[in-house]
């Protein structure tokens, strides 16, 4: 069962950024919230993670300790002394793409959690030469370094990719994301076709492909629009392809909003868009789906073939011209959308994230031999 402890279990979360941080999504949003459902457990949690302007170097949020040192590049050095000097009981190394090689230095079992792979994305953000290092790193170096500790991962394309990479699936589980409840909300469908992207303004989630799919339906549907929300540094790009689709009378570029502000625009969308070259499930599919609006997403897109059901909560598109031909579908029967959007509510909803938190500390337990606390 494990040893008993006189004191709760030490958890440190090593992570790239938090939910404050400006680049901060959704991966983020699924390692706190097992951090607070940590915490009501009764372990003592810590999230150390890169510093920024929007939020204090320590502070504690629901019971959650974070510790903010470093920029996006030596943030790594940070954790390495914090997984060093810390007197933790397990550490949870969070991959996105680079590994915080905390198993060079830690003195307790390491748990790697990977949300997506990032083969697509390395070049997407670094160029070709230092994406071919990124991608040696992620695909090579991390696999040897961690050979002997568990991965856990949000869906079973993940698992099977990690699979890929020489890691066993049977050191891998799966812990799915829940969902928060969605507000009360006042709005209701527009009466003219709004389509949604919701995330960061980064290339691999390609935004653009939104907009190119209003500049080629636009004549179909005169009154289509398309709303973004997200921010990231990626913008100016974005602002720049609108230009050049001549579609920036029909585009509305929201900014960062608040959660509530988010739900009004979700709740009175016709479609959610999620072009993105890569996700590990997608928590916003799932929230868009909470208020039956169908999603439309790649197929070669990693987790999204979960967290849409295709056919039946959303469609996956084979390529652009694809996913054009999908939202043109979507857009031209609102039974369809009514059929999808009802059935994507129900599965949506049955996603909580108590549950998951309690097969997250399942892993912990396995992992650290830590019985119950």
């Amino acid at each position: 069962m494990g040893r008993e402890h006189s004191t709760p279990p030490a958890v440190l979360f090593v992570n790239w950024r938090d939910t404050a941080h400006p680049e901060g999504g959704g991966s983020e949003h699924y390692v706190e919230r097992m951090a607070e459902g940590l915490v009501r457990r009764g372990y003592r949690v810590t999230i150390q993670c890169a510093a920024h302007a929007d939020a204090p170097a320590d502070e504690v949020v629901a019971g959650v300790r974070f510790r903010r040192r470093g920029t996006r590049f030596t943030v790594y050095l940070w954790a390495l002394i914090a997984v060093a000097r810390m007197h933790a009981d397990v550490i949870v190394d969070v991959q996105a793409g680079m590994p915080f090689f905390s198993r060079l230095v830690a003195r307790c079992p390491v748990l790697v959690l990977v949300h997506h792979v990032h083969r697509e994305q390395w070049p997407a953000v670094l160029g070709p030469v230092l994406g071919r290092i990124g991608w040696w790193i992620e695909s090579r170096v991390a696999p040897l370094l961690y050979r002997n500790c568990r991965y856990l991962t949000v869906s079973d394309e993940t698992r099977r990719e990690l699979a890929g990479l020489g890691i066993a699936t049977s050191r891998t589980t799966v812990v799915r994301n829940g969902l928060d409840t969605p507000p009360p909300v006042h709005a209701e469908a527009d009466p003219d076709p709004v389509l949604v992207v919701v995330g960061r303004v980064v290339p691999h989630k390609r935004v653009e492909h939104a907009v190119d799919v209003v500049a080629r339906l636009a004549r179909q549907w005169p009154k289509l629009r398309l709303e973004v929300v997200g921010h990231g540094w990626w913008l100016d790009n974005l602002r720049r392809h609108i230009e050049q689709r001549d579609v920036g009378d029909r585009v509305t570029l929201h900014g960062f909003v608040e959660e509530q502000d988010k739900h009004e625009i979700l709740a009175r969308s016709w479609v959610h868009l999620c072009p993105s070259v890569k996700e590990g499930w997608g928590i916003v599919i799932m929230e868009a789906a909470a208020h039956g609006v169908p999603s439309v997403a790649y197929r070669r897109a990693g987790g999204v073939t979960e967290s849409i059901v295709d056919g039946r909560t959303g469609l996956l598109a084979e390529d652009f011209d694809d996913l054009v031909r999908q939202v043109d579908r979507l857009l031209a029967s609102r039974s369809l959308r009514s059929s999808l959007g009802s059935a994507g509510q129900d599965r949506a909803l049955s996603f909580a994230w108590e549950r998951s938190v309690g097969e997250f500390e399942a892993v912990l337990v396995e992992t650290a031999g830590l019985g119950h606390v």
